[in-house]
C-alpha cells in the first residue's frame, strides 16, 4: 500500500475548516498535520517530514530559504491566495519544488472592493459616517470637501493580471476612462496602455493591483507619487510595500494625494500609533479585499483541484515558478 502523503497546513484558519476543504479530496491518500504552534520553531520542526504544504497567506509562517532547507521531503507548495511574497520562490525553485497559487479566484472580489473604495473616496462616505455618528450633520461641509462623480475620473491601473483586468472592466462599465501599466503589454486589454510615468500623470484615481516582487517593491515612492495630479486618489489592493506607508502619508500631507483607500500596509496590522490610522482622508481596510464568501469558495475549489491532481499524478495548475507542474515524491 502506498504511504499517505503528508500535508502540512500553515494557513491561519480553524483546523476544522482546513480539514473540511482537504479531507474530502485526500481521503486515506494523505495525512493532514499542523504545526504545534504558530511560531517559527514549530514551523521548522513540522517541515522536517512535510511533503505538501498549504502555505500561510498571512505571511507569519513564511517559507524562506531557511525553511525550505529544513524540508528535505518537500514536493509541492500550494498558496491558498494569489500573492506569494511570503515564499522564497528562488529557494523553492532551486529545490525543484513547484509553487502554485489561486490565480483569478478572488479577482472579482478585489475588483469590486477597488470600485467600492473609489466610490467611498469620491463621496467622502467614511468621513461623513464618522461625523454623523458624532452627532453632526455635515451636509454643506461635505460639499466643501470636493465630492466627485466617479464616472468623471480618469482611472489608472497598475498591473493588468486577472484582478487588474476585471477592475478595468468594472470602472469602464461606470463610464470611466481607464488606462493601465504592467510589466508587459496585454494585447487583449480593453484599457489603453500608458508608460508608467505617463499613467501617473493622467490618473485621477490610481488603483494598484501588482504583485509584490523585487521589481515592484517601493515602485510608488515619493518621486512617483509626486507625478500624480494634485488631489489624486490612491486605491491600493495589492501590497503595502509597493506604495510604502511613509511615502503615502507624505503625499497625503502635501496634498498631492487627496485621499487613499488602503487594504494593505508595510506592516499588518499597522502599528496602533500609525498616523494613517488617524488621517481623515484615509479609508482603512484589514487586507480584506478578497475575503468575500464567493472568493473563498473559489480559492477552496482551486486548492482541492490541485490536491486531487497531485494524488492522481496529474500536473497541478497555476504554478508560479519555473518548475515542472507534475509533483513527484522525494
Amino acid at each position: 500500500m502506498t504511504k499517505p502523503w503528508r500535508i502540512l497546513a500553515l494557513a491561519p484558519l480553524d483546523p476544522s475548516l482546513i480539514r473540511g476543504i482537504l479531507e474530502p479530496v485526500a481521503g486515506d491518500a494523505a495525512e493532514l498535520v499542523f504545526p504545534a504552534e504558530r511560531e517559527r520553531s514549530a514551523l521548522l520542526d513540522a517541515l522536517a517530514d512535510a511533503e505538501l504544504v498549504l502555505a500561510d497567506f498571512s505571511g507569519r509562517l513564511a517559507l524562506d530559504a531557511e525553511a525550505v532547507a529544513a524540508a528535505p521531503r518537500l514536493a509541492f507548495v500550494q498558496m491558498p491566495a494569489v500573492g506569494t511574497d511570503s515564499l522564497d520562490l528562488d529557494a523553492l525553485t532551486a529545490a525543484g519544488v513547484p509553487v502554485a497559487n489561486a490565480a483569478g479566484a478572488n479577482a472579482r472580489s478585489v475588483a469590486e472592493w477597488a470600485v467600492g473604495a473609489a466610490f467611498a473616496l469620491c463621496r467622502h462616505l467614511a468621513w461623513c459616517d464618522r461625523r454623523v455618528r458624532e452627532g453632526g450633520w455635515p451636509q454643506v461641509e461635505m460639499l466643501g470637501r470636493g465630492t466627485r462623480e466617479l464616472r468623471a475620473q480618469r482611472v489608472g491601473i497598475l498591473g493588468y493580471g486577472a484582478i487588474g483586468s476585471e477592475t478595468a472592466r468594472l470602472f469602464q462599465a461606470l463610464g470611466c476612462a481607464v488606462s493601465y501599466w504592467s510589466r508587459r503589454r496585454r494585447p487583449d486589454a480593453t484599457a489603453a496602455y500608458r508608460e508608467l510615468d505617463d499613467l501617473l500623470a493622467n490618473s485621477d484615481i490610481l488603483v494598484v493591483t501588482l504583485p509584490l516582487t523585487d521589481e515592484t517593491r517601493g515602485l510608488l515612492g515619493p518621486d512617483r507619487l509626486a507625478r500624480l495630479p494634485q488631489g489624486a486618489m490612491l486605491v491600493n489592493a495589492a501590497r503595502g510595500g509597493i506604495a510604502p506607508d511613509e511615502a503615502v502619508l507624505a503625499a497625503l500631507e502635501s496634498g498631492r494625494l487627496g485621499a487613499a483607500a488602503l487594504d494593505v500596509f508595510d506592516e499588518e496590522p499597522p502599528p496602533a500609533d500609525s498616523p494613517l490610522r488617524q488621517h481623515e482622508n484615509v479609508l482603512l481596510s484589514p487586507h480584506a479585499a478578497g475575503t468575500t464568501l464567493d472568493a473563498q469558495l473559489a480559492i477552496a475549489s482551486a486548492v482541492q483541484e490541485n490536491l486531487a491532481a497531485v494524488l492522481a499524478g496529474r500536473p497541478v495548475a497555476n504554478v508560479v515558478n519555473a518548475v515542472e507542474p507534475l509533483v513527484r515524491r522525494r
